[in-house]
C-alpha cells in the first residue's frame, strides 16, 4: 500500500468566525483536527466584515495544528469556505478592502433596486443567486456608487477562498461552486455572465480564472510549507462552498434527500443533477460538481433567536441560559397558545430574499408568558425552514428524507419540533465534520482515492431518527399558511419603519454576530 493510500486529506473549512482543519482517512475517520478563530467586525449598522490577513493567519494555525497531531502523511489539502464574500485586490494581489461577508447588508438598497426590475428574476434564474445584499453583485454596485474612487482602484475582485488560494499556492482561481454564489456566473454555461458583469461595472479580466471544484493545484509556497509543516509538493484541491459541502458531509447526495442545519443561522438544501431555479425565485442553485448542484435556501435566524431570547427575556438566567430556556419552552403547548413569531431579528434571506423584514410577535395576549414567547421563537425558526422546504418542492424537487445537523440538535425539544413542523421524519447523523468532512471527501474524489463522492452516503451513520407526532404536526400544518401570509401583510410596516429610521433614536446593535 502506498504512502498516499495510508495518508489523510485535510479538509480546511473557513467559516464566519473560525477556520477548522480536520484530517480524514479514506474510511471517513477523523484522525486529527485543530481550529483557530477571528472576529466578525461591525463598524457601522449593516456592516459585517473581516480582515483577510487574520483569516489567513487562522488557516495557517489550523493546518499547522492538525498536521502536528498526525502520525501519517498528508495526501492533500481540500478547501471549503463560507460563500458570498467579496474582497478588492490591487494589481499585486494585496487586499485594499476588508472581506465583506454574507451577513453584510449595506447594499440592501442596491439589491432592492435590482430585484424590482423585470430582469431581476431572470438574472436570478440564470445565475442561481438570489438578488440579495448577501451576494457580491449588489455589493459591487454599492462600491461603485458609494466608494467610486476605491472601486476604480481595484484590479481584481475575489472571495475569501480565492484569496487564500492565492496566498497558499500563488494561483488566482475560483471554483464553480463559489462562483455560482456571486450572482456573476451563468450556471447553465459555467461562464461569467455578461449582463451581470455589465450591471456590476467590471470585466471578466477582474475576476479569477474559473476551474472545477476538483481542480488540483500542485503544491504550496515555500512560506506556507515552512509555516505549516507540509511538504512543498502537497497538492491543494480547490474545493467548494460550505453549503454544497455540508450536504456532502451529511451523506445527502441522492435525489429526494434534504440537508437541514440550524446553527446560529440555518439552511435547507437538496442535491440535484442539473442546475435550475423555481419560477418564483424562492431558492438558490449552487454548484458542487458539474453533475451535482444544491438547490435550497438559507435563513439568517437560527440559534441566534434562542440567544436573543435569553438576553432579552431572561437576563437573570445569565450567559449559560440555553438549557433553562429550552426547559421553559417545553412547558408551553404546541403552537404557543396561538402566538406566532416572525424570527427576523437579523433580517432574512430565503424564501423571500429581502433584507427588509423585522422580527415580530403576532397574537400576543394577556395570558401569554415567557415560556410561550420562547417556544414561539423556536417554532418560528422551524416554520421558516418549512417555507424553504416548500420553495424547494416548488422548484420540482421531491423530498422524502431530511438529515439535520447543527447546535440545535443537542436539544430533544428542538429535534422533535423540527420533525413536527416539517411533518416528516428527521434523521440525525452521528458526529461528522460537516462542511470540512465534505471538503475532504471532494478532495479524495479529485485525487482518485475514492470512486466518487457517492461514498458519502455509506460513510455517514445515522444516530437517531425522530418521527413527527401526528397531533403536533397537524397543529403546525394549520398554522404554517398564516405564518407565511404574515410576511406579506407586514411588508408595508417594514417599509415605513425603514423610512422613519433616520428620525428615530438609533437602533441597538446586535448583541451577537451571526455565524
Amino acid at each position: 500500500m502506498t504512502d498516499r493510500a495510508l495518508g489523510v486529506v485535510i479538509g480546511v473549512d473557513v467559516g464566519t468566525t473560525s477556520t477548522k482543519a480536520a484530517a480524514y482517512d479514506t474510511r471517513g475517520r477523523l484522525v486529527a483536527h485543530h481550529s483557530a478563530g477571528y472576529p466578525l467586525d461591525e463598524p457601522h449598522p449593516g456592516y459585517a466584515e473581516q480582515d483577510p490577513h487574520r483569516i489567513h493567519a487562522a488557516v495557517i494555525e489550523a493546518v499547522r495544528g492538525a498536521v502536528a497531531g498526525l502520525d501519517r502523511p498528508v495526501t492533500a489539502l481540500s478547501l471549503c469556505s463560507a460563500m458570498h464574500s467579496l474582497i478588492g485586490l490591487d494589481a499585486s494581489g494585496t487586499p485594499i478592502t476588508p472581506s465583506i461577508t454574507w451577513a453584510d447588508s449595506r447594499s440592501a438598497r442596491q439589491a432592492e433596486r435590482l430585484r424590482a426590475v423585470p430582469s431581476g428574476l431572470t438574472l436570478h434564474q440564470r445565475t442561481g443567486t438570489p438578488i440579495h445584499p448577501m451576494a457580491p453583485l449588489p455589493k459591487l454596485l454599492w462600491y461603485a456608487e458609494v466608494e467610486p474612487e476605491l472601486f476604480g482602484r481595484v484590479a481584481y475582485w475575489v472571495g475569501i477562498k480565492d484569496w487564500l488560494l492565492l496566498r497558499l499556492c500563488d494561483a488566482l482561481v475560483t471554483d464553480h461552486s463559489m462562483a455560482s454564489a456571486t450572482g456573476l456566473l451563468d450556471i447553465h454555461q459555467l461562464a461569467w455572465d455578461s449582463e451581470a458583469l455589465g450591471i456590476a461595472g467590471i470585466t471578466s479580466m477582474q475576476l479569477p480564472e474559473l476551474v472545477p471544484t476538483t481542480h488540483v493545484l500542485p503544491g504550496v509556497t515555500a512560506e506556507v510549507a515552512a509555516a505549516t509543516g507540509l511538504p512543498r509538493d502537497t497538492p491543494v484541491v480547490v474545493g467548494a462552498g460550505d453549503g454544497p459541502l455540508a450536504n456532502l458531509g451529511l451523506g445527502v447526495v441522492a435525489p429526494g434527500m434534504a440537508a437541514c442545519s440550524i446553527g446560529a443561522s440555518g439552511a435547507m438544501r437538496v442535491m440535484v443533477e442539473r442546475p435550475g431555479v423555481d419560477p418564483l425565485g424562492g431558492v438558490f442553485c449552487y454548484a458542487l460538481t458539474e453533475q451535482r448542484w444544491t438547490v435550497g435556501g438559507a435563513i439568517n435566524n437560527g440559534g441566534i433567536v434562542l440567544d436573543w431570547a435569553g438576553e432579552a427575556l431572561a437576563p437573570e438566567l445569565g450567559p449559560d441560559a440555553e438549557d433553562k430556556l429550552l426547559a421553559e419552552a417545553a412547558r408551553a403547548p404546541v403552537g404557543s397558545g396561538g402566538l406566532l413569531m416572525l424570527p427576523y431579528l437579523l433580517s432574512e434571506r430565503a424564501p423571500n430574499w429581502s433584507a427588509l423584514p423585522r422580527g415580530a410577535y403576532v397574537g400576543l395576549t394577556h395570558g401569554h408568558r415567557r415560556r410561550h414567547l420562547v417556544r414561539a421563537a423556536l417554532e418560528g425558526v422551524c416554520q421558516q425552514l418549512a417555507l424553504v422546504l416548500g420553495a424547494i418542492r416548488a422548484a420540482g424537487n421531491e423530498v422524502h428524507e431530511v438529515r439535520a445537523s447543527g447546535g440545535f440538535a443537542r436539544s430533544p425539544l428542538w429535534r422533535q419540533m423540527l420533525a413536527d413542523v416539517l411533518g416528516m421524519p428527521v434523521r440525525f447523523p452521528a458526529g461528522r465534520g460537516g462542511s470540512g468532512f465534505g471538503a475532504a471527501l471532494l478532495g479524495m474524489e479529485a485525487l482518485g482515492l475514492v470512486a466518487s463522492i457517492d461514498v458519502a452516503a455509506e460513510l455517514v451513520d445515522i444516530d437517531e431518527a425522530v418521527r413527527p407526532d401526528p397531533a403536533a404536526a397537524a397543529t403546525y400544518a394549520t398554522l404554517l399558511p398564516l405564518f407565511s401570509e404574515l410576511y406579506e401583510a407586514l411588508v408595508p410596516a417594514f417599509f415605513t419603519l425603514r423610512r422613519l429610521a433616520p428620525s428615530l433614536p438609533p437602533e441597538p446593535p446586535p448583541v451577537a454576530p451571526p455565524k
